[in-house]
């Protein structure tokens, strides 16, 4: 498994850094005149790049999540998983982008009608079989599927319509960061499980090494962000956002283990070798983006 990480690992860090690049650098392009009218600004809103990418991840993990709720019985299905993760990652992009045309209040609306919407068909097709069981997981599952790979996950595009793309990648490389500190500690000088019953291969020690690591990464990511002008964040504070983001990642991936235990799997997917599946690498960074996005907000990057 450590030598398929190791491969694969790489190979998606190299991706992201593209992908990020190739938004930063779209976001510096003028607005074509058919998009003026409910784009605003001189330049093209950043994130362009990033919304196909999440969409892609999103509903492929939500694949998973469907085959995670049907080991438990539920009736779901991959079109209304799908179209519910779809459905919250486009909601957010529009609050994120059309300021002309998406008002604070219309986004507030827009949300709760999607998620409306997405209930009303989970109910309907549940109701195909003229029986009552069943349905209130139906509508829970595909409302879990909007809230927590749309709404969720939208929260990156907020993240990017506010700031560079590298401060995005400085959110995700500390995330990632902790995961990784918190493997190998864990692997060393782990003794104490932090929550056997829940997850047991995770431990005291890996949490205190994987949120030391995240720490340094995110002092140090700053730093470089101050050196090429795309951040002037206090690099004291990026200590305790390295902290808190590391802490809130394994959080998420804990509530990801809920998930999987309770429907007697071990990882969500098989499409990425060493790391299991989609769900699997995005369980961290889905409870963080929130966290990150009011980190931001509140003490300025």
């Amino acid at each position: 498994m450590l030598r398929q990480r190791l491969t694969l690992g790489p190979i998606l860090i190299a991706i992201v850094v593209l992908g990020l690049w190739a938004d930063e650098w779209l976001a510096t392009q003028p607005v074509p005149g058919w998009a003026s009218s409910f784009l605003s600004g001189s330049t093209l809103p950043g994130g362009l790049i990033v919304l196909p990418i999440m969409l892609l991840l999103c509903t492929t993990a939500s694949r998973e999540l469907s085959r995670i709720l049907r080991r438990k019985g539920v009736d779901s299905t991959l079109p209304i998983m799908a179209s519910g993760a779809a459905l919250g990652l486009l909601t957010v992009a529009s609050a994120a982008w059309m300021h002309q045309l998406v008002t604070p209040i219309t986004a507030v609306a827009l949300a709760g009608s999607c998620g409306t919407a997405v209930m009303i068909t989970a109910l309907l097709h549940a109701s195909r079989r003229k029986k009552l069981e069943g349905t209130l997981a139906a509508a829970g599952g595909a409302l879990l599927s909007y809230v927590y790979l749309g709404l969720m996950a939208g929260f990156a595009l907020l993240l990017r319509s506010e700031h560079s793309a590298w401060v995005l990648l400085w959110v995700l490389m500390v995330t990632k960061s902790c995961d990784i500190g918190a493997y190998f500690t864990g692997k060393s000088i782990g003794k104490h499980k932090l929550i056997p019953w829940l997850s047991p291969g995770k431990t005291w020690e890996g949490l205190i090494g994987g949120v030391v690591v995240s720490s340094i990464v995110g002092a140090a990511g700053m730093y470089w962000l101050h050196s090429a002008g795309k951040s002037d964040h206090a690099l004291w504070l990026a200590l305790f956002a390295g902290a808190l983001f590391g802490i809130v990642g394994q959080a998420g991936d804990l509530v990801a283990s809920m998930f999987k235990r309770d429907a007697a799997v071990k990882d969500a997917g098989g499409s990425l070798p060493g790391f299991g599946g989609v769900l699997d690498v995005l369980d961290s960074p889905l409870l963080v983006m929130p966290v990150a996005f009011w980190w931001l907000r509140i003490w300025g990057a």
